[in-house]
C-alpha cells in the first residue's frame, strides 16, 4: 500500500452484525467485525479468526510481499461449491492478526448496522 493511501485509509470497529455467506453455507458472523475504509473504494469488513468456521476452509498458500509483513489466502467448500483465494488476512499492518476478509465477489457479505 502506497504512503498517500495508507495515511487516507482508516480501520474502525463495525458497530453490529457482519455475515459472510458461500452458496447456502454460513462461513463467518461476527459482531467483532472491523471495517478498512479508504476514500473511493468499497469498505471492506475484517472478521475475527474465532468468528470464522474453518471446517468451511483451507489454507492454500501464503505469501511475504516486500515491506508489508505476510499474507494468508484460504480456498472455500461448501454445499458442493469451491472457490479459490475467497478469505485472506494480512499479518502485519493496521490490523489486527488474527482477522479475515472475504473477496466480495465470491462471498455474500451482509453488514447489518446496531
Amino acid at each position: 500500500m502506497d504512503d498517500a493511501l495508507r495515511t487516507s485509509s482508516i480501520v474502525k470497529p463495525f458497530i453490529g452484525m457482519v455475515t459472510v455467506s458461500f452458496s447456502d453455507a454460513i462461513i463467518a458472523s461476527s459482531k467483532d467485525a472491523k471495517v478498512l475504509c479508504i476514500p473511493g473504494k468499497d469498505e471492506v469488513f475484517f472478521l475475527p479468526f474465532e468468528d470464522i468456521y474453518f471446517d468451511f476452509v483451507t489454507l492454500t498458500r501464503e505469501t511475504r510481499p516486500a515491506g508489508s509483513g505476510s499474507a494468508a489466502y484460504w480456498r472455500v467448500n461448501a454445499v458442493g461449491e469451491a472457490a479459490d483465494n475467497f478469505m485472506w488476512s494480512y499479518e502485519a499492518a493496521d490490523m489486527s492478526e488474527r482477522h479475515a476478509a472475504f473477496d466480495p465477489a465470491k462471498a455474500r457479505i451482509e453488514a447489518v448496522p446496531a
